[in-house]
C-alpha cells in the first residue's frame, strides 16, 4: 500500500507538467531522458524536478512489479508443495477399493479421494493465506458458488479424471489455478500415478517436470491430432452434437484421441503430443490450469465459436495456433451448456 501511495503522489506531480500522449520527448538540457510522452508546458527551471518525478516513478513502478512476482513465486511455490502432497492420496488409492457416490448424473462420479484432496489444498492454502479465496469442484457440488473477481483465486479440481481414478486407469490428476483479477497467474496440473507435473506461471513458461515445453505449431487440421471427450451427460441433445462432430472431423483430421480428463488432454496440447481440442459441458476447474499451461507452452484457448474464451460458460477450444483453431471453431457442431457455472 506505501508503494502504491507514493505511486500515486508521484503521478498526481505529474499531472501538474505533462500528461501522456505517444511521442517521444527528448529534453534539450537532458538528452538521456526519452519517454513516449507530450509536454504540454514544462518550463526549464522545472526540468530538474520533472526528471527526478520520472525517475521516481520508473523506480516505484519496478518496485511494484518485483513485489508482485516475489508475491506470486511465494504463492506457486507454497501450492506446488501442497500439491505433491495432496497427489500421495491419489497414488495410494489408484488400485484400491473406492467409495463411490454419482453427483449429477449416473457415471458422474464422485470418491471420498475427491473430497479429501480438495479439503487438503483448500485449507493448506487458507493457512497461508487467509484472504484468498476458492473455487472447488466438490464444494460447488455440495451448493457453493463460481464468482471470479479481484481477489486472488484458486480454483481447484481435486481428481480430475474421477472416473478413470475408480476404474484404475491412470490418467486423472490434479489441477489448480490461481486467478486474480480474473486472470490466470499460476497453473499445476499434476497426476502423481504417471509422475507427470505439468506447470506455468505467467510470463515464464509452461513446463512438464522441470522442462520447457511448447505447442507442436501445426497449422493445418488435415494433420492434427484433436483432443475431445464426449463427458458424462447423456442428454439426447448434447450427445446428437458428440455424434455429429465425430463424423465430421474423422474422415478430416489425423485422429482424435480421449484421455478422460479435460486437464490432461489441454496438457497433451501444451507437451505438442496432440494438436487441438475443444470442450462442451465442462466446468471452470476443468479449464483452469490448462488454459495457462497451453498458453505459456505457445498455443491459444478460445470460445469454440472463435471468440475469447468465456471461462463461465462451459465450453472450450484449445489449438497449437490461431490458424488451427480457426479452421476448426467454422466446422464445428456449436452447443451451449445450461446452467453457467
Amino acid at each position: 500500500m506505501q508503494i502504491l501511495s507514493r505511486l500515486a503522489h508521484t503521478a498526481h506531480s505529474l499531472s501538474k507538467f505533462w500528461k501522456i500522449s505517444l511521442i517521444c520527448a527528448v529534453h534539450s538540457k537532458f538528452q538521456h531522458v526519452r519517454y513516449q510522452t507530450t509536454i504540454l508546458k514544462v518550463p526549464y527551471h522545472n526540468s530538474v524536478y520533472l526528471t527526478v518525478l520520472l525517475s521516481q516513478l520508473r523506480h516505484l513502478t519496478t518496485d511494484s512489479n518485483l513485489k508482485m512476482e516475489e508475491e506470486i513465486d511465494k504463492y506457486f511455490q507454497v501450492v506446488l508443495e501442497l500439491t505433491k502432497n495432496a497427489g500421495k492420496l491419489i497414488s495410494e488409492r489408484m488400485f484400491a477399493q473406492k467409495t463411490v457416490e454419482t453427483k449429477s448424473g449416473a457415471i458422474d462420479f464422485v470418491t471420498e479421494t475427491d473430497t479429501e484432496v480438495e479439503k487438503i489444498l483448500i485449507q493448506g492454502i487458507s493457512n497461508y493465506f487467509p484472504d484468498h479465496r476458492f473455487i472447488g469442484e466438490e464444494s460447488v457440488s455440495s451448493g457453493g458458488h463460481c464468482e471470479l473477481t479481484e481477489v486472488p483465486t484458486w480454483i481447484i479440481d481435486p481428481v480430475d479424471g474421477t472416473m478413470n481414478f475408480v476404474h484404475g486407469f491412470p490418467h486423472c490428476c490434479i489441477s489448480i489455478g490461481l486467478f486474480i483479477n480474473c486472470e490466470p497467474e499460476i497453473a499445476i496440473i499434476y497426476n502423481p500415478v504417471l509422475t507427470q507435473l505439468f506447470t506455468a506461471v505467467k510470463n515464464k513458461g509452461a513446463f512438464l517436470n522441470g522442462k520447457r515445453i511448447h505447442v507442436s505449431k501445426e497449422k493445418d487440421l488435415s494433420n492434427a491430432l484433436i483432443m475431445h471427450e464426449s463427458g458424462t451427460s447423456k442428454d439426447p441433445e448434447k450427445l446428437d452434437v458428440v455424434y455429429k462432430n465425430l463424423r465430421m472431423l474423422i474422415p478430416q483430421v489425423h485422429g482424435i484421441r480421449s484421455l478422460g480428463s479435460a486437464a490432461l488432454n489441454m496438457a497433451m496440447v501444451a507437451l505438442g503430443g496432440a494438436d487441438a481440442g475443444f470442450e462442451y459441458g465442462i466446468h471452470i476447474w476443468d479449464i483452469a490450469a490448462g488454459e495457462l499451461i497451453i498458453k505459456e507452452a505457445g498455443g491459444v484457448v478460445l470460445d469454440p465459436c472463435g471468440g475469447p474464451i468465456d471461462r463461465l460458460s462451459r465450453r472450450s477450444l484449445y489449438a497449437s495456433t490461431e490458424e488451427l483453431a480457426k479452421q476448426l471453431s467454422e466446422k464445428l457442431v456449436q452447443f451451449y451448456p445450461l446452467p453457467r457455472d
